[in-house]
């Protein structure tokens, strides 16, 4: 699948790819190299971005409803007014990332690094399921 002029592949290099609305959905990005990459907006539902390098990357306001970010390095990644529900984040890296306005409903961070203010935070849950949102 070719978008943009880039080749959307499993292990795919797009550092500092233009891929603003781009139509992403259940695109197999596993392993991609995704560092400063501008995903503004892009449509990455039901993606597989299983240990993506996502580190810099603008995803404002991107749709990543049920998107596999497992393992995934999302250290300063711009995720502000991302949607990120049902997404699996777990072990994923989010050290500096802007989650503000993000929508993380049911989304699984078992395992992820996440830091508040300079404090790096590894998130554990002693639910069954490990989701946010489960009673």
């Amino acid at each position: 699948m070719k978008v943009n002029g880039h080749e959307i592949c499993a292990g795919a290099d797009l550092r500092g790819a233009y891929l603003i609305y781009a139509n992403l959905r259940g695109a197999d990005l596993s392993g991609a190299y995704l560092i400063y990459a501008n995903l503004r907006g892009a449509d990455l539902r039901g993606a597989y971005l299983r240990g993506a390098n996502l580190s810099g990357a603008n995803l404002i306001g991107a749709n990543l409803i049920g998107a596999n970010l497992s393992e995934a390095n999302l250290s300063e990644a711009n995720l502000s007014d991302a949607n990120l529900s049902d997404a699996d984040l777990s072990d994923a890296k989010l050290r500096g990332a802007n989650l503000r306005g993000a929508i993380l409903c049911d989304a699984n961070l078992s395992g992820a690094e996440i830091s508040f203010r300079g404090r790096v935070v590894v998130v554990h849950f002693t639910q069954k399921d490990n989701r946010l949102g489960q009673n």
